[in-house]
């Protein structure tokens, strides 16, 4: 085949290093959210949907053929802490979270992930981000082990 044609989308998960509230501000969050976006797009793995609160990130894209799971996170992490402490010296200390969620999203789920992403500040009322992340490593059945899951 001379082309090669892929679809594959993936809902990622990562939060502020010891789940910090540093995203805490509506507007701050919403811009962070913008600019993970903008840098997924840049990737070439345009965004669904980009969402969450004040200490953690879900973002789910669509992964381009030419870069890892792993590299697209990394850059996003990257892009979006040199840009959090140019706008916002106050957060010198801003880091995201060492490791990330990676979760395979068929075609057929990916509206439910979104109304999920969408509803964020929601699912928080009822449980925090370690039982969150615990319930995706769950029902992906990804096997952890909780020492190493949180930095």
């Amino acid at each position: 085949m001379p082309q090669s044609l892929a679809n594959v989308a993936v809902h990622l998960v990562f939060s502020t290093m010891n789940r910090q509230p540093f995203l805490a501000d509506d507007e701050l969050r919403g811009e962070m959210h913008k600019q993970l976006g903008g840098a997924s797009k840049t990737l070439a793995c345009p965004p669904l949907i980009v969402g969450g609160v004040e200490d953690h990130v879900h973002l789910l894209g669509r992964m381009s053929r030419s870069i890892t799971i792993s590299e697209w996170v990394k850059e996003l992490k990257r892009v979006t802490s040199i840009w959090i402490k140019q706008r916002e010296p106050k957060l010198a200390e801003f880091q995201w979270q060492s490791g990330y969620g990676a979760f395979s999203v068929s075609q057929s789920e990916t509206e439910r992930v979104v109304t999920y992403i969408e509803n964020q500040r929601e699912h928080h009322r009822q449980r925090d981000f370690k039982a969150e992340f615990r319930l995706l490593l769950e029902r992906h059945e990804i096997e952890f082990d909780e020492r190493y899951v949180w930095d």
